[in-house]
């Protein structure tokens, strides 16, 4: 009874393997889109009910966010991802990573180190993004990092 019910709970290694690969590669396409400011790409990996917290903790909806980079009023110019785990629970994945960026939102200067989670849904075949929340990181005196 207990290896039935354990088989029934995990995905097979290779499946799993595939997933990981699936994920990690749609993060580097996310993070591509995000310095080329390409909103096509972007609204076609966020979901439509998708939420996000920025590090100042703004919600945004998808619409908020494709009509801050279409009017470009938040511009990435370089963003590194490191650090990065993916979990996988059935049709839904969670990454959480560490992201060295340069880059504004209006007149303010957002560089620096953050943490983030974001989330992904298997909707129809197709991976979507659905939610990412985005932490600063702070030095040992609480200020913010900067490269």
């Amino acid at each position: 009874m207990l290896i039935f019910v354990h088989a029934a709970g995990a995905l097979p290694r290779r499946e799993n393997h595939a997933i990981h690969k699936e994920i990690e590669a749609l993060e580097q396409e996310w993070r591509q889109a995000i310095v080329d400011n390409n909103v096509k790409v972007m609204d076609g990996l966020l979901a439509d009910d998708y939420i996000g917290i920025t590090s100042n903790g703004t919600i945004e909806t998808k619409a908020q966010v494709l009509a801050q980079r279409r009017a470009g009023t938040v511009r990435i110019t370089a963003l590194n991802i490191n650090d990065m785990h993916v979990r996988v629970y059935s049709d839904t994945a969670v990454v959480t990573s560490r992201a060295d960026l340069t880059g504004s939102n209006g007149a303010s200067d957002i560089s620096g180190e953050y943490r983030y989670t974001r989330v992904y849904n298997r909707r129809f075949g197709k991976w979507k993004i659905v939610s990412f929340e985005a932490s600063r990181m702070h030095d040992a005196t609480g200020k913010p990092e900067k490269r």
